[in-house]
């Protein structure tokens, strides 16, 4: 009997993922930190992209970069068929790319099993595992490389923590939350922030602009709060300072300043 875990089915009688695989070794498509912070055990690490999706962070983390309190938000990528029926603001830069770029990492068959494992557990926060055509930019031989079928981990827009709702999707309302959240992985800018060097550090024309996007107006959020905090600051000073004043004028004629 299979049991349930998350959204996944596990079959320990021969696991489904294997048939993808015949050979017993796995590959694995990384669009967020999988990226920055790689699987164990892979022999080969291989930059490229998959068609037919757009990603976004429209995924609630309630584990890695938020709370169940307050949840962050993560990437997921969304078949291109359902996003094109949503409102997005960036409609035409995504239309005009068509590609989600990332990192492919083979897994010999030696650690298969354990690492399918461990990435079932790692992605367990409504991702569930798919398998899609991955273009490697180049092959070990240096030439233009032939698809590899990849399983990646999807979230779902059936999955409970895609954000279904357009206000929660709109870019200023998941800037804002990425610039409060914070999880067991750590804050949830440090996650944005990585994996727009993680995308930069793939090759020219890598970039996501959705994330780099995302980047500015949290740095912008990030920016003013720190101005927010400079003010306060100095509000509390002048107050501490004229309330010593009303308290001994004497001092405060003499030659005590604000600096």
């Amino acid at each position: 009997m299979a049991a349930a875990l998350q959204g996944h089915l596990v079959h320990p009688e021969g696991r489904t993922w294997k048939t993808h695989f015949p050979e017993g070794d796995l590959w694995v498509f990384g669009y967020g930190s999988l990226i920055w912070k790689p699987p164990p055990h892979y022999d080969q690490r291989v930059p490229g992209y998959v068609s037919g999706y757009v990603r976004r962070f429209w995924q609630a983390s309630s584990d890695h970069r938020g709370t169940h309190e307050k949840p962050g938000r993560v990437v997921t990528v969304i078949e291109r068929s359902f996003w094109e029926t949503l409102d997005d603001p960036l409609e035409s830069e995504s239309a005009s790319t068509g590609k989600v770029w990332g990192a492919a990492y083979h897994i010999p068959a030696s650690h298969a099993e354990e690492v399918h494992d461990y990435l079932d557990e790692r992605e367990i926060n409504g991702y569930t595992a798919h398998y899609t055509p991955f273009h490697p930019t180049v092959d070990l031989a240096g030439d233009q490389g032939t698809p590899i079928i990849c399983m990646v981990y999807i979230g779902q827009p059936s999955n409970s923590q895609f954000l279904r709702e357009a206000e929660d999707r709109d870019p200023q309302q998941v800037a804002q939350v990425i610039s409060s959240s914070h999880g067991a992985s750590g804050k949830n800018t440090e996650y944005l922030f990585m994996l727009e060097k993680a995308l930069e550090g793939i090759g020219l024309g890598t970039a996501d602009v959705h994330v780099t996007d995302l980047v500015k107006r949290v740095k912008a959020i990030e920016a003013e709060g720190l101005g927010d905090a400079e003010e306060k600051d100095a509000e509390l000073y002048v107050t501490k300072s004229l309330e010593g004043a009303a308290k001994d004028p004497a001092h405060a004629n003499g030659r005590a300043t604000i600096e």
